[in-house]
């Protein structure tokens, strides 16, 4: 079986040689393991003192495999943060000079890089391999990529938050409030008892908000006035930004929140 696959993949490298044009160099590297080749993956060099260019069909190959790789994502916090290939790690091309990355503290280690379009990733690759690292290979945009895309808004809209010590859940909303608050996390908010139907305490700072007239139900989590969390065990109506709501029954809740001031953790 190893040979029939060994053949095959000569076959390949015939193929692609043949078929190549005069500006490139093209390769097929096969990647083995004690039971002999487990991938083949077609890459092009644009010359020989630079990295390695493949499509994004060999890209999700090579993500496949257990083998030390890094995949960086050299656009923007913000795009990054926009949506970005699992397990990417960010490093803006224009913080590429010429020293190692922090982030990239192996020359040999496998790094597939790209960018929203694949000029960015292009110039970083590049940069990358003329500091020294000699396993670069560029895969071009996510504007073209069809696999899977996560957003760092799912990881920002999921805290934790405890009461007492038991943790609660929460649904949060996804808006800039509550994204502002994990940033600001972990945070520990002293709550005193007001008017008998709600918690109130400060976060030590204002972050940002967007007041609307709602009324609150049992185990709404607002923001009020900037810098203060209320959490609502009765209800009440006023201008707030909601932060998110405590899915626990009324009587679980009023138990919780009803016997004296509390202490309020989110991480």
């Amino acid at each position: 079986m190893r040979k029939r696959y060994f053949a095959m993949a000569m076959l390949m490298l015939i193929a692609v040689v043949t078929g190549c044009g005069s500006k490139t160099e093209s390769d097929v590297t096969i990647i083995g393991g004690a039971d002999g080749p487990t991938s083949v993956f077609l890459a092009s060099k644009n010359d020989k003192d630079s990295y390695t260019q493949i499509d994004q069909e060999t890209a999700k190959l090579m993500m496949d495999l257990e083998d030390g790789h890094v995949i960086v994502d050299v656009r923007r916090q913000d795009e990054f943060d926009e949506g970005h290939i699992p397990g990417a790690i960010c490093i803006p091309n224009e913080s590429i000079v010429d020293s190692m990355p922090s982030e990239l503290p192996d020359l040999d280690q496998m790094i597939l890089i790209y960018c929203r379009s694949g000029r960015r990733s292009k110039e970083a690759a590049q940069k990358l391999f003329d500091i020294g690292y000699t396993n670069v290979y560029e895969f071009g945009g996510i504007i073209d990529w069809t696999g899977e895309v996560v957003t760092e808004e799912a990881k920002e809209t999921s805290m934790t938050l405890t009461i007492d010590g038991k943790e609660m859940p929460v649904t949060w909303e996804d808006n800039a409030s509550v994204k502002e608050l994990k940033g600001n996390c972990p945070l520990t908010v002293n709550m005193s008892m007001y008017g008998g139907f709600e918690q109130v305490g400060s976060i030590g700072q204002s972050i940002s908000r967007d007041d609307k007239q709602i009324t609150t139900e049992y185990g709404d989590i607002v923001l009020y006035s900037g810098n203060q969390i209320v959490v609502f065990y009765g209800s009440n109506s006023w201008a707030y930004t909601k932060l998110g709501h405590i899915d626990l029954p009324e009587e679980e809740l009023t138990q919780l929140l009803g016997n004296g001031d509390v202490v309020l953790e989110i991480k």
